[in-house]
């Protein structure tokens, strides 16, 4: 072989080294993206959850989307004193989008289209529905009826119990506010304040729903200046995002602040019991929210309700597919009135589930949920505005 044989052979080796290693490289970097991919995936999936009627909601959604969805939730309360077709062009807030992701209507609703089309092709009605003219389904589903209307009356009285802790919580926080306002000396009234409307903030984040440290609290903290730097380090071992470890902290902190003022003399002991008073009872009714929340309707019951509804609502659909007619005996206009029929009994049996059920925790991020922000904000704005007053003092001789 000749000198530039040989070359050219080294050349071409050489080229076909590198572009295995291109390939290579190429391959590896497919990998990591794949990987990268995967990876985000994984977290997505982590930090979202499967709601009650089936959508997909945020664990811990960022200040953005709830504001947002707080501004829905504002407008669809003030939207019940609508008149009646007005209500009903609705879509977002109602059951429409929550029965249409429901499985169990779609195989109700496919069953009794599936008999009906059996029953135009067959000339005589078979024996099973004769036998099955004798059954009174209507039995069931009276005992459904009764046990789905107890549990939405159940959880409707969780829910009001509930946003009357969340108001009992606002209004003592602005109770201490204003006690502290004619009887400490501005910086001590001032610290007071923040620690109160901190452990209002940091009670909601402890539940663990969509109002977290990051995205809520810290939003307040930075916009109000709730808590300074040093305090923050000091309680930085607590996480707030789980648990009321921080409000009975802070809230200890407020009654500590108390203790201050009254050993400096700005206050009594009868009004040092009255604020100590106020505090307890505002740990008292956030302590009834995290009572509530630990421990919602039993499974048992809800799971009895869904196994009774996924009886129930086909055999309704087999009865009246079955009564309808068979062969000649049939009308399609009976047949459009009978399926409206089963339709509104799926409505019925499963919108009053989903009702319950999201009604079971207030403190998530459904529409229908309590507006946890706007209940901070008034009263943060409510007790800077106590604070702040220049009333009164002017009118003294």
């Amino acid at each position: 072989m000749s000198a530039r044989n040989f070359n050219k052979a080294i050349s071409f080796q050489s080229d076909i080294d590198n572009i295995e290693e291109a390939e290579m490289e190429i391959t590896e970097r497919a990998m990591e993206k794949s990987g990268s991919m995967r990876m985000r995936r994984q977290m997505k999936k982590a930090e979202s959850f499967r709601r009650a009627d089936g959508t997909l909601g945020e664990k811990q959604p960022a200040w953005d989307k709830i504001r947002n969805k707080e501004e829905h939730r504002r407008k669809l309360l003030r939207s019940v004193e609508q008149p009646f077709f007005q209500i009903l062009t609705h879509g977002r807030g109602t059951c429409l989008r929550n029965l249409i992701l429901d499985p169990l209507i779609w195989i109700t609703m496919s069953i009794f289209v599936g008999l009906r089309i059996y029953a135009r092709q067959v000339e005589a009605a078979p024996i099973a529905a004769e036998l099955l003219g004798k059954s009174d389904i209507n039995i069931l589903g009276g005992f459904l009826s009764f046990f789905l209307v107890f549990f939405v009356n159940q959880t409707n009285s969780r829910f009001l119990e509930m946003y009357g802790f969340s108001k009992a919580s606002a209004g003592r926080t602005q109770d201490v506010a204003g006690i502290a306002s004619t009887q400490f000396p501005p910086h001590l009234a001032q610290q007071i304040n923040r620690h109160m409307n901190a452990a209002h903030v940091a009670g909601y984040v402890g539940l663990g729903g969509p109002y977290s440290k990051k995205h809520f609290f810290d939003h307040y903290n930075k916009e109000w200046n709730l808590m300074t730097e040093e305090e923050m380090d000091s309680i930085s071992h607590y996480n707030m995002d789980s648990g009321a470890d921080m409000l009975k902290e802070l809230v200890t902190w407020c009654q500590r602040d108390v203790g201050i003022a009254k050993k400096a003399g700005y206050i009594d002991s009868v009004e040092a019991t009255e604020l100590h008073d106020r505090i307890v009872q505002f740990r008292a009714a956030m302590d009834g929210i995290y009572d509530y929340t630990d421990q919602p309707p039993h499974f048992f019951y809800i799971h009895f309700l869904c196994l009774l509804s996924a009886f129930y609502l086909p055999l309704f659909a087999i009865d009246n597919a079955y009564s309808t007619g068979w062969g000649a005996d049939t009308d399609y206009g009976v047949e459009v009135l009978n399926g409206i029929i089963v339709f509104l009994q799926c409505v019925f049996v499963i919108g009053l589930r989903l009702l319950g059920q999201k009604m079971v925790d207030p403190y998530g991020d459904d529409l229908e949920d309590l507006s946890v922000k706007t209940y901070v904000e008034t009263t943060l704005i409510n007790c800077n505005i106590i604070l702040n007053t220049k009333g009164s003092m002017y009118n003294a001789d």
